[in-house]
């Protein structure tokens, strides 16, 4: 279901007016063909029709305030959250009614490519439409979600990559260092549970914990080589020894196999985490959210790494994109939003709840993060280097990693069984996904 906010251009004299003209692509131009690597639609005044999930609606709505004299039409639906596919079905509508389509859509997946490259629905960025200049301006891979043999076909909203959040009070009390490599954090975790029973140094319980872990272990589950095409192999070095690093917490009691999420966690956990991978949304939406943790006591790390490998790498949790239509019909103020949306101080740094994906905006928001005082350290450095250090051979499929994780391991976990024993049924399954959704396999 969708709700629709329409929003009337205001009338402005001279200046304003001028704005409009230029914003909205003046009067109508009947002219149409290949440009900027698409063929473009015939171009005419009307409203920008902006989709947004309930998130990203102030984001419309600022830019509505501060561009008065663009007529636009702002929607609000799911934003394709928890993969409903509802962008790809409507979409498909549109193509087989030949209109309908929105100018600029946001979704909270960062797979829509693999699909609306395909459906003709999503413009090239980098043929034109943007400067390279500016593009250049997004962290390290953020946009490789975006990217199809070169041509970019989205923007990355917001990153969701992982560090360390860890409790500085308990570790300054209980006088234990902060771990930099993945074993002196098992290490710490078996201590902590002879020292400290009930203390946890992570949870695995969530269908993002192979994003956590794996994903940061560069473990080859997910490696899209091609627009059709993925190698998986879940049963090397990277994915064993994590896995096993994994199952010995978890038999000691210092890892979670319950869910961060959860209501049982909240009320029996929450209080007890000395440590926790996980994403940068972390620290406002789950310590200073849900967790309520009291202000000073959560601090940020870099993600450890496995003491032989000498290239930084991290997961990813989340983040969003935006697309602009192949068939609007008002570019200039497609292309004008796009840009501002996804760079612009007012929003991604000021605004935005997520990490911003755009590296200037990024400085803006980390400096908002830092001057509220929440935390015991400074972030911006442990989150800004980061951003940059994602590994890149872990991809973004049409199938989901999460369902395939909560379908195939998710109960084994729960039943008392070793993730190293469902490495294999894991790759099965990632494979039988893949396939069906037309991938060739390579193992």
């Amino acid at each position: 279901m969708i709700r629709r906010i329409r929003t009337v251009a205001l009338l402005a004299a001279g200046a304003a007016l001028t704005l409009a003209a230029t914003a909205c692509g003046g009067a109508a131009d009947s002219t149409a063909g290949a440009k900027d690597g698409f063929t473009q639609a015939p171009q005419s005044d009307g409203p920008l029709t902006v989709w947004v999930d309930s998130t990203r609606l102030p984001a419309a709505q600022l830019y509505q305030k501060q561009h008065p004299a663009v007529k636009m039409d702002i929607v609000t639906y799911d934003g394709d959250a928890n993969g409903s596919n509802y962008l790809q079905t409507k979409v498909s509508l549109f193509n087989r009614t030949g209109n309908g389509w929105p100018d600029v859509v946001f979704s909270s997946q960062n797979n829509e490519a693999t699909w609306a490259v395909t459906a003709k629905f999503a413009a090239p960025l980098n043929k034109g439409l943007l400067p390279q200049s500016l593009l250049d301006g997004w962290a390290r891979n953020a946009n490789q979600p975006c990217t199809v043999d070169g041509t970019v076909y989205c923007l990355r909203n917001d990153l969701a990559q992982t560090v360390l959040w860890y409790d500085a009070t308990l570790m300054a009390q209980w006088g234990y260092q902060v771990p930099t490599t993945w074993e002196q954090y098992e290490a710490l975790g078996k201590k902590v549970a002879a020292e400290h029973p009930g203390y946890l140094v992570g949870a695995a319980g969530d269908t993002f914990t192979p994003e956590i872990y794996l994903w940061a272990s560069k473990c080859g589950a997910n490696h899209i080589t091609g627009p059709k095409a993925v190698t998986v192999n879940t049963t090397s070095p990277a994915c064993t020894r994590m896995a096993s690093l994994l199952d010995s917490l978890i038999a000691a009691r210092s890892m979670s196999a319950g869910s961060v999420f959860s209501s049982d966690f909240d009320k029996n956990e929450a209080d007890k985490i000395l440590m926790m991978p996980g994403p940068s949304w972390y620290g406002g939406s789950l310590f200073q959210g849900t967790f309520k943790t009291p202000k000073g006591r959560i601090a940020v790390a870099p993600m450890p790494q496995w003491s032989d490998d000498p290239s930084p790498a991290v997961g990813n949790v989340g983040g969003g994109t935006w697309l602009l239509s192949a068939h609007s019909a008002h570019l200039k103020a497609a292309t004008d939003f796009l840009t501002w949306v996804t760079t612009s101080d007012d929003y991604q740094g000021k605004v935005a709840v997520g990490y911003p994906a755009y590296a200037p905006a990024a400085k803006t928001w980390l400096a908002a993060q830092s001057a509220a005082g929440y935390y015991a350290n400074d972030v911006i450095g442990p989150l800004q280097a980061a951003a940059g250090q994602v590994w890149p051979d872990w991809g973004y499929g049409q199938f989901s990693q999460e369902a395939i994780w909560a379908a195939t391991v998710t109960p084994g976990l729960t039943a008392g069984k070793s993730l190293v024993s469902m490495l294999p049924a894991w790759q099965q399954a990632i494979a039988d996904y893949a396939r069906s959704d037309g991938y060739q396999v390579t193992r």
